[in-house]
């Protein structure tokens, strides 16, 4: 939905409900959409995050009845989308994840080709005067990386991405950013690096030449296209698991000149204190699905763990000062969790800013966890939930009146 203020879209990712054919994300769509939509924003038009996986995005290209078939349900229904979530491509439920969310990544064709495709059905569903996004991964998995030119395939790769973007441009209208999403474990995490490989690499010299070669743009022309059509996608739940500044990352990024071309409103965990209580909650936690990466603050400096139960080993070294941030997508409206809490603290000081001057014109909520969410915080079903949370930030945007309690 559109947002009062000029404070961008509002949507949610689809990527919460299991489903890797078209013909699932389809029927989710069908099932959630309009409900959810008539919770939050009753008779007005209501944007979709879609997550489209490598097999969806390829049926949506190889049948064009299948595709006109979207676009006449969106139009009945008052839909609209206007940002792709390009990060995983395999399944993402039901079975182990872990490493494989970033796979394949920007070293490899096939995430080239996979986002040049999901760029082309953009352009093909984004409204007219909507600039659209796709979040993507932030390179690589960190620790799979080792080759000396793994740096500069990303960047190549990411390059020629561009030069597609502006060929839709071009022929269609249609302006499309690619959105790399800094996470915990990847050779992106934290907002200096993104700040370096942006300034370094895909703003440097040697992209703009890249562009040049691949587009016929001339040098300034390229060099505009480059800082238009990348930018970063700023995850709060990753952000915050990283101890980042809410102020500082943004005004670091506005000084490099580093557009956010999308903002996932998602909350992690913060165990401030490192008791019995907190351990044995947090353990609840620890799920086969999926990578909770944990980034320490403690009397050692900043330690990085690449999973809770790497984190969890590290106990018997004594837990005295240690606070943990944990990447484990939590309901934003949730404060208290137990024995810790959630980082919705970092959500609302990010939101505030939002509100006073606008950081990003797309905001999707993504707790992708809801299926290995403990018991106790599933309650109430995931229909009311994702409302919730939609309701929730609009109040903190001041976008609806606070709630009246009795």
């Amino acid at each position: 939905m559109k947002l009062a203020g000029g404070a961008g879209h509002l949507t949610y990712c689809t990527n919460i409900h299991a489903g890797e054919t078209w013909a699932e994300v389809r029927a989710n769509l069908e099932k959630f959409f309009p409900a959810v939509r008539d919770q939050v924003a009753p008779g007005q038009p209501f944007g979709i995050g879609l997550r489209l996986s490598g097999r969806a995005s390829k049926t949506l290209t190889e049948e064009p009845q299948a595709l006109r078939e979207f676009q006449e349900f969106m139009a009945r229904n008052q839909l609209y989308v206007f940002t792709i979530n390009g990060f995983p491509y395999g399944t993402f439920h039901g079975t182990q994840v872990k490493d494989k969310a970033y796979l394949p990544d920007w070293r490899d064709e096939e995430r080239l080709r996979y986002t040049n495709e999901l760029a082309d059905l953009m352009a093909k569903l984004l409204p007219e005067g909507i600039e659209g996004s796709i979040s993507t991964v932030p390179g690589a998995y960190k620790p799979a990386m080792g080759k000396d030119d793994d740096v500069e395939r990303i960047a190549r790769n990411m390059v020629r991405h561009v030069a597609h973007l502006t060929g839709i441009r071009k022929s269609t209208g249609k302006f499309i950013a690619l959105s790399i999403e800094p996470e915990p474990s990847c050779f992106l995490e934290t907002i200096d690096e993104c700040i370096d490989f942006f300034g370094k690499q895909l703003f440097g010299d040697a992209s703009v030449r890249q562009l040049t070669e691949l587009t016929g743009l001339d040098e300034q022309a390229a060099a505009k296209a480059l800082r238009d059509h990348l930018g970063v996608c700023l995850d709060l739940c990753h952000a915050a698991v990283e101890f980042e500044d809410p102020d500082g990352c943004v005004e670091a990024l506005e000084k490099a000149g580093i557009r956010v071309t999308k903002m996932q409103v998602s909350a992690g965990l913060r165990v401030a204190s490192l008791t019995p209580g907190a351990l044995d909650g947090l353990r609840q936690f620890d799920d086969p699905v999926y990578l909770h990466q944990v980034v320490e603050q403690g009397p050692n400096g900043v330690r990085r763990f690449t999973d809770l139960p790497e984190a969890l080993a590290t106990l018997d070294s004594g837990t005295a000062g240690r606070e943990w941030r944990v990447h484990f997508h939590v309901p934003v409206f949730l404060d208290e969790l137990g024995e810790f809490s959630s980082t919705s603290f970092f959500v609302r000081k990010v939101l505030e800013r939002h509100r006073q001057q606008p950081i990003s014109a797309h905001l999707e909520v993504e707790t992708y966890t809801w299926s290995v969410l403990p018991p106790h915080l599933q309650a109430g079903g995931m229909e009311q939930a994702i409302a919730r949370e939609l309701n929730w930030v609009r109040r903190e945007l001041r976008d609806l009146p606070p709630r009246q309690h009795r």
